[in-house]
């Protein structure tokens, strides 16, 4: 395993979008996903049927309502479903997820690179690349499974931009990965941002997803890269913002 823990250097500034950002997908977790996972769904709610229509086609009806919680329905409603797009999911999509493990990974993320790309852009600059990082990935995504109903969760497309804009920015930075290939080797080492920049978008992303549909998988891997292209672009063009002037 090689996970990202930090990165340096850092700015001075305080990275409060970074911080919003964050908090807003905590709290959302915390205060709607946990209470929702823990209750059984309102059997009388006509998004059930809708619910058991569409999914019963991967998952017989029996399996689904023996483990069918609140949040399912509450994701099949929120999140973003290709086959029956909703501009509200689009935005609503970007602050769900699947679990505290799908939540603390894309946080991590968030904070180690977040701070470097808030202070180039300013705060309404990097609100604008979050959401409109994150509304392009879910559309890139949605181009290769125009007819999947999975919900489509999580703020890591949004997070994709954020990277894309860092590996244009900041090439000399060092990221601090922690490796663990036990009983092997447990240590922390530095590598520069490019190359573990590179190794998430090629390796984690790209084979994947031309290995796989991307949809069966559990993980969105089209949305990681159409969210890294997104952030990619918005750097270019930062960069030659002149020429509009």
């Amino acid at each position: 395993m090689f996970l990202p823990i930090g990165d340096s250097p850092n700015p001075h500034h305080r990275p409060l979008g970074t911080l919003v950002f964050i908090g807003i997908n905590a709290a959302v977790f915390v205060l709607v996903t946990l209470p929702l996972m823990q209750q059984r769904p309102d059997f009388n709610d006509p998004l059930l049927m809708e619910y058991l229509r569409v999914m019963s086609g991967w998952i017989p009806v029996q399996d689904l309502l023996a483990q069918l919680s609140a949040y399912d329905l509450f994701l099949f409603e929120y999140g973003f479903r290709p086959a029956a797009p909703s501009l509200t999911a689009l935005v609503t999509s970007l602050f769900l997820h699947g679990g505290f493990a799908h939540l603390a990974g894309n946080m991590l993320f968030l904070w180690i690179f977040g701070d470097n790309v808030e202070g180039r852009l300013g705060l309404l600059g990097y609100a604008l690349l979050y959401f409109g990082g994150g509304i392009a990935a879910t559309i890139f995504f949605s181009l290769f499974v125009p007819g999947s109903q999975i919900p489509m969760v999580g703020a890591s497309g949004a997070i994709s931009a954020v990277l894309g804009c860092y590996f244009i920015w900041f090439p000399a930075n060092r990221i601090k990965v922690f490796v663990f290939l036990f009983p092997i080797l447990m240590q922390t080492v530095e590598v520069p941002a490019r190359i573990v920049l590179g190794f998430y978008l090629l390796v984690d992303n790209l084979i994947p997803f031309l290995l796989t549909s991307g949809e069966g998988s559990g993980v969105a891997y089209g949305a990681h890269i159409g969210g890294f292209l997104a952030g990619l672009g918005v750097a270019w063009l930062w960069e030659r913002r002149r020429w509009f002037r």
